[in-house]
């Protein structure tokens, strides 16, 4: 006992004063150094001279005083200048190429007409009804059921406007998307291009691709339905193509907005969903016809102005940005939305009103390769 309180004594106040010190009590059993406070360190190669065995006792890190375990290391912020380059050099190609599209479209439109109205001279008086009829008894059971089918999807297509037409093949690809998310073999490659995160490597790319894909059901119906909504009035205003360059440029310019203010903040996390996108059709329309009426689809009742409507959507992510809301990314509608008042209010005459010389210049290309291309003709390759 008189041993045990005097290790209990030397314990308390600086456990051992020598590491080589040789102890009398050294044997005492493993649960009278648990009582004492006291843990024996693991055995070691033993240095022995005669009978005494010198060990080493190490205090535990709260009495002796050390230091805890070192602070994590500081996240270090990416920098955004390529991701910078590629929202500029995106929506510049988005432009360009869309003004090429009109010009293609426009073309091909004219031949068609062109053909059409050959086609009508040559059928007319040469087939009668009778032909036709004698046609279709020779089809069988399921020809006539396909033929019917096809002509049923032909007349809906037909009843849509230009702009439900454009926004049905957005549809469609934000709807394959979902489908692959749904994959478990497709899980890394969707998290790695299909989400957009500044701290990722992958950051350019998924700017783009972030902006059709969706993994809740409800997220992709709701911003579907708004993007429908307004397909007809933002195409009628913009045309198609114009509305196509606008749509993704506002993918990935929103998405650029979202990566600045998730750099700024320290808040790395991945984004993905077209509300972005969505957001800039939505404001330019409303930017463009503020005194429209809208509601909303579960109270039809409650109606209000399109100006009203776009003033208290962005004060609403406004106040989700500043208040640090996590339930959407408010830094990407806002930017989605500025994006969209800007291109109606300025955008249309510094960009598309300026396509001209690019058109001009897709002009002289394809007359050239299509001179070039002509038997004898004065292109290249010819002798």
């Amino acid at each position: 006992m008189a041993c045990r309180g005097f290790i209990m004594k030397w314990s308390k106040a600086e456990f051992v004063r020598s590491p080589n010190a040789v102890s009398r009590c050294s044997r005492l059993n493993q649960y009278q150094q648990q009582r004492c406070g006291f843990r024996r360190e693991a055995k070691r190669t033993d240095t022995k001279t005669g009978n005494v065995t010198q060990q080493q006792t190490k205090a535990s890190p709260p009495e002796a005083g050390t230091p805890g375990p070192p602070p994590p290391p500081k996240v270090r912020r990416p920098t955004l200048f390529r991701p910078l380059m590629f929202t500029v050099g995106f929506a510049g190609c988005s432009f360009g190429g869309a003004a090429i599209l009109q010009y293609e479209t426009l073309k091909a439109r004219v031949q068609t007409a062109k053909d059409g109205e050959e086609l009508e001279k040559l059928m007319m008086g040469s087939q009668d009804m009778a032909y036709w009829h004698d046609w279709w008894n020779q089809l069988s059971g399921f020809q006539r059921q396909l033929l019917l089918l096809v002509s049923i999807v032909d007349d809906f297509w037909s009843s849509l406007t230009e702009g439900q037409r454009t926004a049905t093949g957005i549809i469609a690809i934000n709807v394959a998307v979902l489908c692959c998310w749904r994959i478990p073999s497709m899980q890394r490659t969707m998290i790695k291009y299909f989400t957009a995160n500044p701290a990722s490597k992958t950051r350019c790319l998924p700017m783009v691709l972030s902006s059709f894909s969706h993994y809740s059901i409800i997220h992709m119906v709701a911003n579907m339905y708004v993007l429908w909504t307004f397909s007809s009035g933002i195409v009628s205003l913009l045309g198609k193509e114009q509305f196509l360059a606008v749509y993704l440029s506002a993918g990935v310019i929103s998405t650029m907005v979202s990566y600045v203010c998730k750099t700024a903040t320290g808040r790395f996390y991945p984004s993905l969903g077209a509300s972005g996108a969505v957001m800039a059709v939505l404001a330019a329309v409303c930017t463009k016809v503020p005194e429209a009426k809208l509601g909303i689809i579960f109270l039809p009742v409650l109606t209000f102005t399109a100006g009203n409507a776009l003033k208290a959507i962005v004060a609403i992510d406004a106040a989700g940005l500043m208040l640090g809301w996590r339930l959407f990314d408010h830094a990407a509608h806002l930017g989605g939305a500025l994006f969209g008042v800007w291109y109606v209010a300025y955008g249309n005459k510094l960009i598309w009103r300026r396509r001209e010389p690019l058109v001009k210049l897709w002009h002289d290309f394809r007359s050239l390769g299509g001179r070039g291309s002509r038997p004898g003709g004065g292109g290249p390759g010819t002798q």
